[in-house]
């Protein structure tokens, strides 16, 4: 602990409910004997920073050693991992971004900060990620600890993602839209974040949660999911189309509520934007990553979309089955790119995100050194 959390809470505290002794100075006679902090910093398997002020930003992206937190990160050998939290205004400043930037080249992993209310009554990112979210986090990046370097590629890396359904209105009361559940995408957020990614969700309607981690746009519409997308993708490495957006949407949207009076009704339609073919178009593209909903001849399907669109991957799923697809906690995605195909073969959601991430990883660092 540093002496400024010493005033939140006692180091007494700390150390009766884990049962662990705390250390909370560099300068202790006693542990010095042993060269403490040496020790401390060769015992870790992973070091965790949390909360990680401004700061503490600032101490550790500019080596400065006065107490033991700062001392232990340039003694530590291990991973690191920093939970920021501070006042919103704090950590958009130019400085603070800067010290940021510095970090995640240096290998360390940030988790957050997330958005919300803060402790001084102000909204905006430099609330602390929650402590369940947290320690799912180390959970995950220790159990992947030996696993190949492909898992944990993604750092520094900024990377967008587009899930859920679109409605398209008919009225102020109806709209067209799809079976789309969302979960294939936040699942690819949260799994992107975990591979220490700076990632930005554009979210249609769905009844989920991204982790705080993640910057969230809600939207509606494919003309506001488009716009959202187009706005943002440039200054992207990576952008993971997920959502099922509308292919067509009604070409007059009506004021007021239609009537139940004629026996039939004719909706004329319009096709929409297609996000990822204009996404692969820019000249200076992400690697761009595409889904595909079939209920036959998917290899056929997924290729096609695959070589129409100039896309770099595309994952392919089955739908209308008992398991996987839509609405369902599992699936099995069936990946294609140039001169190559993976069968992910099917799992929780949450799983197959992992996989998914850690396919794109290997996949952009071959693309990288051709």
């Amino acid at each position: 602990m540093t002496q400024s959390a010493t005033h939140f809470i006692s180091p007494l505290t700390f150390q009766a409910l884990s049962g662990n002794p705390v250390c909370t100075t560099l300068l202790d006679t006693d542990a010095e004997n042993a060269m403490g902090h040496i020790n401390l910093a060769r015992w870790a398997d992973l070091f965790l920073i949390a909360p990680a002020t401004a700061n503490v930003l600032a101490k550790c992206s500019h080596g400065l050693a006065d107490d033991l937190v700062s001392t232990l990160y340039l003694a530590a050998t291990c991973p690191i991992v920093m939970a920021p939290a501070m006042n919103q205004a704090m950590w958009h400043k130019t400085v603070t971004q800067e010290n940021v930037q510095t970090l995640i080249r240096h290998g360390v992993t940030l988790m957050g900060p997330g958005q919300g209310t803060q402790a001084c009554g102000e909204m905006g990112f430099g609330r602390m990620s929650e402590a369940s979210e947290i320690c799912d986090f180390l959970v995950s990046r220790l159990h992947h600890q030996d696993a190949p370097p492909a898992e944990l590629s993604l750092h520094g890396k900024k990377v967008l993602i587009s899930a859920g359904p679109t409605r398209e209105a008919l009225d102020p009361v109806r709209y067209i839209t799809n079976r789309s559940s969302g979960k294939m995408g936040y699942a690819l957020a949260t799994a992107a974040v975990h591979a220490g990614a700076q990632v930005v969700l554009v979210s249609g309607p769905v009844a989920l949660m991204p982790p705080d981690t993640v910057e969230m746009v809600a939207v509606e519409s494919a003309e506001q999911m488009y716009a959202e997308i187009m706005a943002r993708v440039q200054s992207f490495d990576i952008y993971i189309g997920a959502a099922a957006i509308a292919d067509y949407t009604p070409v007059i949207t009506q004021s007021e509520k239609i009537k139940k009076q004629a026996t039939e009704m004719v909706i004329t339609l319009k096709k929409t934007r297609d996000v990822l073919a204009e996404v692969a178009c820019i000249a200076k593209h992400p690697f761009t990553v595409g889904f595909a909903a079939e209920t036959h001849d998917l290899e056929h399907y997924a290729q096609d979309k695959l070589n129409r669109k100039k896309i770099d991957m595309i994952a392919a799923n089955w739908v209308g089955k008992a398991q996987g697809g839509f609405e369902s906690a599992d699936n099995e995605l069936h990946v294609f790119w140039k001169n190559g195909q993976k069968t992910l073969a099917m799992a929780d959601k949450n799983q197959i995100a992992v996989q998914l991430i850690q396919l794109i990883a290997e996949r952009m660092n071959e693309k990288s050194t051709t």
